[in-house]
């Protein structure tokens, strides 16, 4: 769960820390408080876009970090130990970000710096989280059939589709590379076939123009190299005055102050040891000398392979590997057009097969897909129920579809909210009401599916109200049961359900604006109940009328359990 977030000036946050509990979170406070920005700032922590303009006026940063205690930590060490970063201790992860006023960003896991990416992976298998906005998603094909294949726990069978599909567009995609019209074959085939000649022709090795530059370089200038070793030969050994000949006077005198000075015993061998090294470097020098030769010829050679090496490089790729690369390519271009009808025929056969497995592995798609969609139905039709459309039905339909990444099928999900309606396509419902409890219903249903610990709920309740509002909190409750739930809420029909809440307020103090959010005791929670009943100005009726709502939320809590033992028993 979720059980620390730390927020520092980021938009009307100052400096706050919230510590979140399990169950269902509620958080509540008046329109522009801040809410949205606890849920934003989570956001961010988990892969969002950052944007500067989010730092508080007069701060040159904003920061936030959450902490998150986790019983099974296997998926996320998992996205760890792929990002080379160690693996959670004592169930705890601790991720932190940091963007600076100049827009850079700084991402830390467990105090490790890691990448955006990293981030957003460790949100997948942290958060699910659900804006005002994303039921819109709902009406999307695609969306509907990825929440169908994870409510089946599809995921191997998808894989195979996936893999059978990407096998046959790469031979699809080859089989284009081979279909040119025969004007263009011939004008590639005598490109291809010059390139191959010229390259082969060349004999080209790797690192025989590093070595040809280094002979040149001796070639070219001979004459100087030889001037220079006569002159250091001479200055070593050959001279009259050559550091050998210094060396033996320096000898002579440290051989009679050995007799006088028992110090100057080392220093004797120490001279002749020097005197050795010197006669060894006039010869090592002399034997290079008579290595080097002035050769017009070579130097012609040397040169002329260096600018075979030179045009070479620069039409086919800039170094000598480069070229050889090229060899290979054209060699292997070449190939596929001088044969290419045989080719091509067998694409043809390989296509075919690969369209074969890709039609096979999408039937056993669909034949687990087939019970899937009734399951989905049923349970989100029972959902629906639960959330106040007591005659509501929801249908997810199978359609034949070209085959693809995702199979061979599409899906419709349909709706019909009263009874006597026809069952009508979900994208074509207008009430944005309805869609919210059909969203709302799809994620209870694939809550007690899914492991993602922490489910955040940004207004799921938009265009409800009344009774309904009763019906969401108690699904929201529901799926709290088995998951940490935040909830950011306008209505007090759903706040009621909290097990934890939170009221976030505005405040202006020496002309700045600060947002702040406290958790509530049961007094102070009756006193925002009563405020989101009937605004600022409370009275005893509508204070009264908050503790009982309270109270009944409490009583049906309690209730719940001994109904559904009594439900048990009746089964039995």
């Amino acid at each position: 769960m979720l059980q620390t977030l730390r927020v520092k000036n980021l938009a009307l946050v100052e400096n706050i820390r919230v510590d979140f509990r399990p169950g269902l979170n509620v958080i509540t406070g008046e329109t522009g408080a801040g809410k949205s920005v606890l849920i934003g700032a989570l956001g961010l922590l988990l892969g969002e876009r950052a944007d500067k303009t989010l730092i508080r006026a007069g701060a040159d940063a904003f920061g936030a970090e959450a902490l998150f205690v986790l019983p099974d930590t296997a998926a996320v060490d998992a996205v760890l130990r792929e990002a080379g970063l160690d693996p959670c201790e004592d169930g705890q992860l601790i991720i932190r970000r940091i963007m600076g006023a100049a827009g850079s960003s700084r991402n830390f896991v467990n105090a490790s710096p890691t990448t955006l990416q990293v981030l957003k992976k460790l949100g997948d298998r942290l958060v699910d989280m659900h804006g005002p906005h994303d039921h819109q998603s709902l009406l999307d094909p695609g969306f509907q059939l990825d929440l169908l294949d994870a409510f089946g726990h599809l995921e191997k069978e998808r894989g195979a589709c996936e893999q059978d599909y990407a096998a046959l567009l790469e031979l699809e995609r080859k089989r284009r590379a081979l279909a040119c019209d025969a004007g263009e074959a011939e004008r590639q085939t005598d490109m291809l076939a010059f390139q191959v000649k010229e390259i082969e022709d060349a004999g080209l090795t790797d690192g025989e123009d590093e070595e040809l530059a280094r002979e040149h370089l001796v070639v070219a200038n001979a004459q100087r190299l030889l001037e220079l070793a006569g002159a250091a030969v001479a200055g070593l050994t050959d001279a009259e005055t050559s550091a050998f000949d210094c060396l033996a006077a320096v000898q002579q005198a440290l051989d009679e102050m050995s007799g006088l000075l028992e110090a100057a015993g080392p220093w004797r061998e120490e001279a002749r040891s020097i005197a050795i090294q010197i006669q060894e470097l006039s010869n090592t020098v002399s034997s290079a000398a008579q290595n080097i030769e002035a050769d017009p010829g070579r130097l012609e050679q040397i040169e002329a392979r260096l600018a075979l090496y030179h045009n070479l490089k620069r039409k086919y790729g800039g170094t000598t590997q480069a070229v050889l690369e090229r060899l290979n390519t054209a060699r292997e271009r070449l190939h596929d057009l001088t044969t290419r009808a045989e080719q091509t025929a067998e694409l043809d056969r390989q296509i075919a097969q690969a369209r074969a497995r890709l039609q096979a592995a999408g039937e056993r798609l669909r034949d687990k897909r087939q019970p899937a969609a009734a399951r989905l139905a049923k349970a989100i039709t029972a959902a629906i129920q639960d959330l106040g459309l007591a005659k509501g039905e929801f249908t997810a339909d199978l359609t034949a579809a070209a085959p693809t990444a995702t199979g061979i099928d599409a899906v419709e999900f349909g709706f019909a909210p009263n009874v006597g309606e026809p069952m009508r396509p979900l994208r074509a419902i207008a009430s944005s009401g309805e869609i919210s409890r059909v969203m709302l219903a799809t994620k209870a249903v694939l809550a007690a599916h899914d492991r993602i610990p922490v489910l955040v709920f940004d207004e799921i309740d938009a265009n409800v109200g009344g009774e309904m509002g009763n019906a969401v909190g108690q699904k929201l409750r529901g799926v709290a049961q088995g998951h940490q739930v935040l909830c950011i809420t306008h209505l007090p029909q759903v706040a009621v359900y909290g097990e934890t809440h939170f009221v976030v307020a505005k405040a202006v103090h020496d002309n700045r604006t600060f947002t702040t959010i406290e958790p509530l005791s049961d007094a102070t929670r009756a006193e925002e109940i009563a405020r989101m009943l009937g605004g600022r100005d409370l009275t005893r009726v509508t204070l009264e009328h908050a503790r009982q709502m309270l109270e009944g939320t409490r009583t049906a809590s309690a209730a719940k359990p001994q109904r559904a033992r009594k439900k048990e028993k009746k089964t039995r």
